[in-house]
């Protein structure tokens, strides 16, 4: 058997939210059509690899962006509820460019630690779920490859831990797209090299591109 193992992390496609909330851990927020078409783009990029294990997060949005990929292996879909989205107070509002939250005095108290962050779960915590989920997708798939569905805030904080960068940081300059591949290299039980892919980015909207600027209206619903 190969020492090396391959594990890709996936944040799910577009999500059907015609409401433009912040949709945190909330049930019943589906992929839209174009989420569809890009999980399916990414099933087909992924297709010829050597895939033996397929996880998500226990969230709609997530498990339907794996079904295609574990479908076009020959796979049962496992879930992992340590790939789940980051908890937020702001869950359920909408909070994008614009909206004014950031100047409404209930939502202060919630501002005050950009660091830890005093909002929602600290990045330290989605560090070591994170990466407890990643080192069990290894185990499972070890020798092979392996898929993790998650969402962005929790695969960037993973990213930057892995990459030695600081946890807290500006969202706008996020390099997680929708659909797009964080993969993580394995030599035996250590992480030898990260890359970076967006196998769907021509069907991801240019405003919700890595590194695009917001957009008034158009809220990129960070983290989801």
């Amino acid at each position: 058997m190969s020492d090396i193992t391959v594990v890709h992390v996936m944040r799910h496609g577009e999500v059907e939210n015609p409401d433009g909330l912040l949709y945190g851990r909330l049930p019943g927020y589906h992929l839209s059509e174009l989420g569809q078409r890009m999980a399916e783009r990414v099933a087909e990029h992924l297709a010829p690899r050597d895939i033996t294990h397929v996880v998500s997060s226990p969230l709609e949005r997530a498990r339907e962006t794996a079904t295609p990929i574990a479908e076009a292996h020959g796979l049962e879909l496992a879930t992992d509820a340590r790939l789940i989205e980051a908890e937020n107070v702001f869950q359920g509002k909408t909070f994008g460019v614009g909206d004014g939250a950031l100047r409404r005095p209930e939502n202060w108290k919630h501002l005050v630690n950009p660091f830890k962050p005093s909002w929602g779960e600290p990045y330290l915590e989605q560090v070591v779920r994170m990466m407890g989920a990643l080192d069990a997708a290894k185990d499972a798939a070890r020798g092979h490859e392996a898929v993790c569905v998650s969402h962005q805030l929790p695969i960037w904080i993973l990213r930057s831990f892995v990459e030695r960068r600081r946890l807290w940081h500006d969202p706008r300059k996020r390099q997680c797209t929708l659909a797009s591949l964080t993969t993580f290299t394995y030599r035996g039980d250590k992480i030898v090299s990260v890359g970076y892919t967006e196998p769907a980015r021509e069907l991801v909207p240019v405003h919700l591109r890595a590194g695009a600027k917001p957009v008034r209206g158009k809220s990129k619903a960070y983290g989801a």
